[in-house]
């Protein structure tokens, strides 16, 4: 008897080792949804309680409640619209990008107002200069130089060179308008390229597009305005920006357009936070649309009586007057009825501005730029090494007054660069 009892022994101890096996190999943590789905049934009312008049318990079991709290705790937040009766949305996330708006605008323009004197004076500098080589008759020597110059390259580099003149003479046939749309466009063209980098996608979300709800919300209302994701939307916006870019450009001149173009872009954006946030619709937008319309309405209002056209419509044709109005009455259609398509509030913010500024923004704004020409005017004229006359511009030989840009007998206010547009040969094409 006694291999009897040693089996009865060992089989013992193999069921309890399995037993305690199994028991921490369960010890897992299961998946909320995994618990909630394996209930036990409710177990019914026993029948003897009844029969000894024991009340019955009516609460849920231990087990029971904690399903539901582990229940509960997976159900995510509805998210939707805020009921009727809720608080408004705080507008405090929108301080920063409203000053911003403020000093990227004021910078902007007094950059505007600096790049106009370096170029004017640049330009003053230059015609002295050839007048002086035409006086001393090194223009001779000079092609003399060149020529034999020439005659030593190569085939190569002489086709190279061609290609390079050839490109130059169609750099120089172009106005200042469609030269300045056509920069604008390469770097809209760049960055349309770097949305098709699946690499870049996070970065290009965070930078290029704007939305109030985002962390980074001052940036992208600059970037934004070169950002396209469709090459559709591109073509359009570029096309109607190349169609007044001659007119615009006339009118505000090279440097007050820029200045105007990536405020616009800005100020349409800080427009389109306000009423995303009021609104409650945070989504992110992005596109040259709000700078474009600034274009647009500047040129519209100056020139109300002008005639455009639609390119797929030539036979069709209206006032520009009769545009700007038609075109922000569907954006303010859309902005109450909540037309997600385009973003309308960018669109008017872009609109309204610009016939602000044509307005009275050109007269409250850049006019006022003389005492900023003359600090800057004075800062030049005290660096080291500056010479020439007191009050000159220092030692580059250019005598530059900023009040009226004048140099020995080429007197040239600065009022004739910009202020003064050249109204004859002004083409304003098709929408």
């Amino acid at each position: 008897m006694a291999w009897r009892g040693y089996f009865v022994k060992w089989t013992k101890t193999e069921c309890i080792n399995s037993v305690s096996t199994v028991s921490r190999g369960s010890r897992f943590t299961l998946h909320p949804q995994q618990r909630c789905g394996f209930r036990k049934e409710a177990r019914k009312p026993e029948t003897w309680k009844r029969d000894r008049g024991i009340p019955e318990e009516t609460g849920p079991r231990p087990s029971e409640a904690a399903d539901a709290v582990v229940s509960r705790k997976a159900v995510p937040p509805k998210s939707g619209p805020p009921p009727p009766g809720a608080a408004p949305r705080r507008t405090g996330k929108l301080f920063k990008p409203f000053m911003f708006t403020i000093g990227f605008t004021g910078c902007s323009f007094g950059a505007a107002a600096i790049l106009q004197y370096e170029s004017l004076k640049s330009r003053v500098k230059t015609a002295k200069n050839e007048a002086e080589q035409e006086k001393n008759g090194k223009a001779s020597q000079d092609m003399t130089y060149w020529h034999n110059w020439w005659n030593q390259l190569t085939d190569f580099q002489k086709q190279v060179i061609l290609l390079m003149s050839f490109v130059d003479d169609f750099w120089s046939s172009l106005t200042e308008g469609q030269q300045m749309a056509t920069g604008i466009i390469a770097v809209n063209a760049v960055v349309l390229c770097c949305w098709r980098i699946p690499s870049m996608q996070r970065f290009m979300v965070k930078y290029f597009t704007a939305n109030p709800a985002s962390k980074t919300r001052c940036l992208p209302m600059l970037l934004s305005t070169f950002s396209h994701y469709s090459i559709i939307h591109m073509a359009a916006n570029m096309y109607v920006l190349w169609t007044f870019s001659s007119s615009i450009v006339s009118l505000l001149g090279k440097e007050q357009f820029l200045a105007v173009y990536l405020s616009a872009g800005v100020i349409s954006t800080m427009v389109s936070y306000l009423c995303k946030t009021s609104t409650g619709r945070l989504h992110p937008s992005l596109g040259a649309s709000g700078a474009i319309m600034t274009v647009l309405a500047a040129v519209c209002t100056k020139m109300p009586e002008a005639k455009l056209g639609i390119i797929l419509l030539p036979m069709v044709s209206f006032t520009a007057g009769n545009a700007l109005k038609a075109i922000v009455a569907m954006d303010a259609a859309g902005l109450i009825m909540g037309w997600r398509l385009f973003d309308h509030a960018a669109h008017l913010g872009g609109a309204l501005f610009g016939v602000w500024y044509v307005a009275y923004g050109h007269k409250l704004m850049w006019r006022k730029r003389e005492p900023l020409v003359k600090a800057w005017h004075s800062m030049r004229s005290q660096a080291p090494g500056g010479r020439g006359r007191p009050g000159g511009s220092g030692g580059d030989g250019a005598d530059l007054d900023p009040q009226h840009s004048t140099l020995g007998s080429w007197p040239i206010t600065t009022d004739q660069v910009s202020d003064t547009p050249n109204w004859l040969g002004l083409a304003v094409g098709g929408i």
